[in-house]
């Protein structure tokens, strides 16, 4: 069970981590905090280079969180927050499916990490190691509804922001 449970985390955790790199340092073809910010404005997220920073460090802290087994919840809702925000102002207009860009791919890693925040990082983990118990069907789901809300929070929020260019009688970036 615990090489599972580490397969899982590390798999899970260092998959975000890899999603974070182009955001932050851009690497692998990403356009770095900047890049991102620009495609976070033209879908609504603003203050666009805060939801960057916010985006890529969720990922990257979130991501090693879970992989280290630290924190565990903690790690999960900075992961489900991220996957809620993309699926509500990028996923969710194309269906299910990730063949048509659907939310299907990003409803599997928030479970997975929903799941991990439940059950717990298992024996081979820093949280065992440092004797940090925060596992089981509460953590899951104070994760759960952390990483809904944040997720909701930033598509909300960034809808209630004027573009780029808006406020200084600039023509609009969207």
């Amino acid at each position: 069970m615990d090489i599972a449970l580490l397969a899982l985390r590390v798999v899970i955790g260092l998959t975000f981590v890899a999603h974070a790199a182009p955001k932050l340092f851009s690497v692998w073809g990403g356009g770095g905090i900047q890049g991102t910010a620009d495609a976070f404005d033209q879908i609504g997220l603003r203050p666009s280079k805060v939801h960057a920073w916010l985006a890529a460090l969720s990922e990257l802290g979130g991501g090693l969180l879970i992989a280290l087994g630290l924190v565990t919840p903690v790690g999960a809702a900075a992961l489900i927050s991220v996957m809620t925000a993309a699926v509500l102002t990028v996923h969710r207009r194309f269906g299910f499916f990730a063949t048509n860009n659907g939310y299907e791919y990003n409803l599997v890693l928030a479970v997975a990490a929903f799941a991990v925040a439940g059950i717990g990082p298992g024996d081979w983990s820093l949280d065992n190691a440092l004797g940090i118990d925060l596992s089981g069907t509460g953590w899951a789901f104070g994760a759960l509804g952390a990483g809904v809300l944040g997720g909701l929070g930033a598509a909300l929020s960034g809808r209630l922001m004027p573009a780029r260019g808006a406020d200084r009688g600039q023509p609009d970036a969207a």
